[in-house]
């Protein structure tokens, strides 16, 4: 059996495997899927993972070969996927990365990316918590979700996600959430931007056992060390202890004051109580020059003797693969032309498409790439890689042509282009005049 071919097996055995056993995975253990129908559980998950962006009757179509009299209505598509949870998607995806386990940095570390990425959604100003009103990004007013991902960098492959609702968005208590239920094992390093520096986020990769390596502003660190500035190059570790109270009588080391850091009640910290008023925390920081007079901080637990100071730079450089990801994930798969306005129902695509998307970087990673020039290394085009994964996917390409396919469209590596960030508003998907 070819390893495309094992990958393909792989995934339709977990949901078969599954349909022998719904109960945890629709609303209704005793009543769901327990008829015949065309679009049984099985059928229904496989649909989900071979969706393009089309219209909903013309992807019933297509997936049942056109057959008049296999097709089942886009009412009863509507009506069987208002049985399901999300948990049934959130099983393929985590079962099947656990049947692939992902490469790891010298065989030991797993380089986790964690970062938000906005889906724009159908407007509905009656939703207070997706609706965004009128702005200087829209004029009308847009409804939104926000997701925030774990990425692994080195595998290509999306592992975890939680949604929110645009207007709602927590990235500190998603992040926790994703930290606290990583199932991947081995020794993560979580990298992520500044938006998700706190000393909640810091305690719950600690009390898991786990790495990071998150930027920070330069006020942060600041604070942290109680300095008034900071110098250009930094390495070194600082001890703090962190309490809800600023009272000195109330302190279990009052030697140590200078190391107390006041957490105000609101901010949330998840291991300070009545029964352990103080939180000890050992932090590394790391700060370095990237351009002429910019510098970044790093806050990270790596250590000293694994982990230099250029280390930790190279590995923060590859966070940004998780933004290539969301490019591909939206675009390239198409998870942007959503078949549903309910939030609900967007989650099982998203869920979907993320493992498409690790379906086709799990068979990419394993083609064998010929060097062409001595000048550049090249990689596998991945926008045609995902195309040819796809149509194997669907039974339009034989498994002995996969590798050979993507193996043809390859693009030359070039590790110093850079270009400017493109922030734009984009509308969604019109349900209507789709033709894909």
């Amino acid at each position: 059996m070819s390893f495309p071919q094992k990958v393909k097996s792989t995934l339709w055995a977990i949901v078969d495997n599954m349909a022998c056993n719904t109960a945890c995975f629709v609303k209704k253990p005793k009543k769901d899927f327990t008829r015949n129908r065309k679009l049984g559980f099985a059928q229904l998950i496989r649909f989900f993972l071979s969706m393009e962006g089309g219209c909903i009757n013309h992807e019933l179509l297509k997936y049942f070969y056109f057959l008049p009299d296999e097709i089942p209505s886009a009412s009863s598509f509507i009506q069987q996927r208002a049985k399901l949870l999300p948990e049934a998607f959130r099983h393929v995806l985590t079962q099947f990365n656990l049947r692939f386990p992902a490469k790891g940095l010298w065989g030991k570390y797993s380089l986790i990316a964690v970062d938000g990425c906005e889906f724009n959604i159908a407007r509905n100003p009656g939703d207070p918590s997706t609706f965004h009103p009128t702005s200087g990004r829209s004029k009308r007013g847009f409804n939104s979700l926000h997701t925030i991902s774990l990425y692994d960098l080195l595998s290509k492959r999306f592992l975890d996600v939680v949604l929110q609702p645009g207007k709602l968005k927590n990235e500190f208590h998603a992040i926790c959430q994703l930290i606290d239920r990583y199932i991947y094992g081995g020794f993560p390093i979580f990298v992520a931007d500044r938006g998700f520096s706190s000393y909640n986020v810091f305690a719950h990769a600690i009390e898991k056992g786990c790495f990071f390596a998150i930027r920070t502003k330069d006020i942060n660190i600041k604070r942290l060390l109680a300095a008034d500035s900071l110098t250009d190059r930094m390495d070194g570790w600082t001890e703090v202890i962190l309490s809800r109270s600023r009272a000195r009588k109330k302190m279990q080391h009052p030697e140590s004051a200078p190391l107390y850091r006041y957490i105000c009640k609101t901010v949330p910290f998840d291991f300070i109580s009545d029964n352990s008023p103080e939180y000890h925390m050992r932090l590394r920081v790391v700060r370095f020059q990237i351009a002429e007079g910019v510098f970044e901080n790093i806050l990270t637990n790596l250590p000293s003797d694994e982990f230099s100071l250029e280390e930790i730079k190279r590995l923060y450089y590859l966070r940004w693969g998780q933004e290539t990801s969301f490019r591909d994930l939206k675009h390239t798969i198409g998870t942007a032309n959503f078949h549903s306005k309910s939030p609900e129902y967007i989650e099982f695509e998203i869920l979907s498409r993320m493992t498409l998307y690790n379906f086709c970087t799990i068979i990419t990673m394993e083609v064998p790439i010929e060097k062409r020039t001595e000048k550049w290394e090249y990689q596998v085009n991945l926008s045609m890689a995902i195309k040819i994964c796809f149509a194997f996917l669907s039974d339009h390409v034989g498994p002995g042509s996969v590798n050979d396919l993507i193996s043809r469209y390859i693009l030359p590596i070039r590790p110093e282009r850079t270009y400017a960030r493109q922030l734009r508003f984009q509308a969604p998907a019109s349900f209507a005049y789709r033709f894909i």
